[in-house]
């Protein structure tokens, strides 16, 4: 494996020369999120804030079928997107004046795609056509960017070649079948089939291309990093929710008079947010992927529903606000539900993640997820029992604290264990 890339450019230069993309180093020491990476982050920002903005206005609208399929053909595109620059980043980035213009296109290609998911979510509550047209544009950009780094990468890494070529043709096969959904006019059902079709596909193309070739030299505490920081981000809906939540909920031409609603909508939201972020980074998957090299196809998609079960939150808590404000038409229980689904989602999908990365089950986590589905149960019932929506936010809030406590008091000596078995299987 050859050394890797100074991440200024070639020799350090200031001036990001082009350097070889030979493929970085997989245990080079301290290697952490560029500020490149960073930035890239921040279009899909946009990407998943107007997703769970529309999910929400269509739920609080009494179209939640319609939401949910929206939202899940949303969150899987923008979980793709960013899943295939970030494995390949920490594969070859180099981060020089090439490689940064591509990025920058790639970043454009983000931002058209999010333009189009507005048009997507209204065809889908419409009922009589899928609009893709404005979010494959957006693919496109982002496909062209990311074949043009494949095929530097297939050209400057002999031993990456083969590895190179197979992602830069089966990246085209799947876009031009996205192109053919989106710009012909197929009836509803087919465009649908299609559309699973083609997902499959999108989720098989790491093992189409790297499955005989030994993959990527990818690092496993920078992808684990990078996971934590795309959390982080769909994690900042929860605050948005909050923020959008609230808004009316304050009374007076100032807005310092806050109603009981308001103070517990700005509990619920930051304190669930909180507790999301505690659960996700008690596990140490960079850690786990340092002897777990073989489940990062696992790793990498798997987060595909643990974000969308974040995001899905965040919008929950946005149509509770509406919901206080009087801007909804759905019932109480479909509130609680639109907040309680997607944090049960995301929770299960930690501990699912956990136990698949380590191959170990352990019942003190079985205990901890059944008292917190537990807790979410109540917060439904209590609803439908005529307690406030305010008194069952916080009830949900308390969800992820179940994990929380359990782990500080007594699940980090599992985990613990479980680690040093890992360890000792490895020496």
């Amino acid at each position: 494996m050859s050394d890797s890339p100074h991440p200024r450019g070639a020799g350090g230069n200031l001036a990001h020369s082009r350097v070889p993309m030979t493929g970085r180093d997989p245990q080079e020491p301290g290697r952490v999120s560029s500020p490149l990476e960073l930035l890239f982050d921040l279009t899909f920002v946009v990407a998943v804030g107007t997703a769970s903005s529309q999910f929400a206005e269509m739920v609080a609208g009494g179209h939640t079928g319609e939401a949910v399929t929206a939202f899940v053909l949303a969150m899987f595109a923008i979980s793709v997107a960013w899943i295939s620059f970030s494995w390949f980043a920490s594969a070859f980035g180099t981060d020089d004046w090439l490689y940064r213009a591509l990025t920058m296109l790639q970043m454009i290609g983000v931002v058209v795609f999010s333009l189009g998911l507005p048009a997507m979510f209204h065809s889908v509550e419409e009922g009589e056509h899928l609009d893709l047209r404005v979010m494959v544009l957006g693919y496109v950009v982002m496909r062209i960017a990311m074949v043009l780094q494949w095929w530097r990468a297939a050209r400057e890494s002999p031993t990456f070649r083969d590895v190179g070529m197979a992602n830069i043709r089966w990246t085209a096969i799947v876009q031009v079948g996205w192109v053919v959904v989106a710009f012909t006019h197929l009836p509803l059902n087919a465009v649908f089939v299609a559309f699973v079709v083609l997902g499959v596909l999108e989720l098989a193309l790491p093992v189409l291309t790297q499955g005989d070739a030994g993959g990527t030299p990818w690092h496993p505490h920078h992808v684990a990093e990078r996971y934590g920081l795309f959390a982080i981000i769909v994690l900042g809906e929860g605050v948005v929710g909050t923020v959008a939540s609230s808004g009316e909920l304050l009374g007076g031409v100032d807005g310092t008079h806050w109603s009981g609603n308001a103070i517990a909508v700005v509990v619920a939201g930051v304190g669930l947010t909180f507790g999301m972020w505690w659960v996700y980074f008690a596990t140490p998957f960079g850690d786990i992927l340092v002897h777990r090299r073989s489940r990062g196809y696992l790793f990498g998609y798997g987060h595909i529903p643990l974000f969308a079960g974040v995001a899905g939150a965040g919008a929950g808590l946005h149509v509770a606000g509406l919901h206080l404000e009087h801007h909804s038409e759905i019932s109480d229980v479909a509130v609680v539900l639109s907040l309680a689904i997607p944090v049960g989602l995301y929770l299960l999908m930690v501990y699912l993640l956990h136990t698949l990365l380590l191959s170990t089950a352990d019942p003190f986590h079985v205990l901890l997820i059944s008292l917190t589905l537990a807790v979410l149960l109540a917060a439904v019932l209590l609803s439908a029992a005529g307690v406030a929506i305010a008194a069952c936010l916080l009830i949900v809030m308390v969800a992820p604290f179940v994990t929380v406590v359990g782990y500080e008091t007594i699940g980090h000596r599992h985990q613990r264990r479980m680690l040093e078995g890992l360890d000792s299987q490895n020496q």
